[in-house]
């Protein structure tokens, strides 16, 4: 379950990428995750079929993985649509 606090952010992220950002749009994600292969896979899964450019690298002591995902979308909704179903993903930092 989303928390309000949650809520609010995504409205305002929405409204900054409107103000901003001439749809459709290249779109960075960054996450980090702790390097789980079922995890980083979850990831992948969701941006599927979208033509993502997915760029992985290893922290140092390989315990964590940063992701650099770039996909062209169509609109703010979708940024956010993509950053709710990563959020199910247990342990992902969204930078």
């Amino acid at each position: 379950m989303e928390s309000e606090k949650s809520e609010e952010f995504y409205i305002r992220l929405k409204e900054q990428l409107e103000e901003t950002t001439s749809w459709p749009a290249d779109y960075l994600y960054k996450f980090i995750v702790l390097t789980d292969v079922e995890k980083i896979n979850k990831i992948h899964d969701i941006f599927n079929n979208t033509g993502a450019v997915i760029e992985s690298k290893k922290s140092k002591k390989g315990k964590y993985t940063s992701l650099s995902i770039t996909v062209n979308l169509k609109n703010a909704e979708e940024v956010i649509v993509k950053y709710k179903e990563v959020g199910l993903v247990e342990g992902v930092i969204s930078l």
